[in-house]
């Protein structure tokens, strides 16, 4: 489980990104962040891998205390949490099964990560491609795929991680809606397999409604509903986007 108690943010120049903000959510369940540009979402999800240290309150995984404790403990927290950017982050130059191995460069230490990986992990990462339907691209340079192929080596290189949780920051929002809606389907396949909590950020309701299992309505940094696809109406959805004030921090 990952709870987070109270957490704001406040940028050091005085913008409000984050209100005071409590949240828990079980392990295995396919959380989605909607809201427009602007209403804290990303915020919100840089709090809980730790890129973003909050002015009150604590983020807490897995029983096993705040994730801020100590170096070590967010550390750990990192290493078991996969991250899919917007900008999937690949190396053009280099493979997607290269790529993909850099989500095993957290398992070993510093010098052993500067030596070529185990075959073990190499195993893994292509694992990892095949399920997301690559294996046969394993060897080409990521600059030579598509733009939903690239998103796709983005989320294998997160499971190459192992992760118990993954965090995905508006990974559709670059994609045609043929492209975006494969991703979708791809990263909650696997979730759902392999039992990880997925918290996504995104701005298409039809995306939202078709994938998540709970859908965290935000704006202007405050959650402004929590409830299942199903409770998510027009009126809602007309408070989230249309009625939203503008807001100075970025998402």
């Amino acid at each position: 489980m990952l709870t987070l108690q109270d957490v704001a943010v406040t940028y050091a120049n005085g913008v409000a990104a984050l209100a005071p903000t409590s949240l828990s959510i079980p392990k295995g369940r396919f959380l989605v962040l909607l809201g427009p540009s602007g209403a804290g979402k990303s915020t919100l999800l840089r709090c809980m891998n730790g890129l973003v240290r909050p002015v009150q309150g604590e983020v807490i995984a897995g029983g096993r205390g705040s994730i801020f404790r100590s170096h070590k403990t967010l550390r750990e927290h990192r290493r078991r949490t996969g991250m899919i950017f917007q900008q999937h982050h690949l190396i053009g130059r280099l493979s997607a099964l290269q790529n993909v191995l850099m989500g095993r460069i957290a398992e070993h230490n510093a010098l052993r990560s500067m030596l070529p990986l185990p075959r073990t992990d190499r195993l893994i990462a292509l694992q990892a491609l095949e399920r997301v339907g690559l294996l046969d691209r394993a060897l080409h340079r990521a600059d030579q795929l598509s733009g939903g192929q690239q998103q796709r080596v983005g989320i294998a290189r997160a499971m190459a991680q192992r992760p118990e949780i993954i965090l995905a920051d508006e990974p559709v929002a670059s994609l045609d809606p043929v492209a975006g809606e494969r991703v979708l389907a791809d990263l909650h396949r696997i979730c759902r397999e392999d039992g990880i909590t997925a918290i996504v950020s995104l701005h298409q309701v039809d995306l939202a409604r078709r994938f998540a299992d709970r859908i965290i309505g935000l704006s202007s940094g405050r959650i402004i509903f929590d409830g299942s696809p199903a409770q998510l109406g027009a009126s809602m959805i007309d408070e989230i986007y249309v009625a939203a004030s503008p807001r100075r921090a970025a998402a």
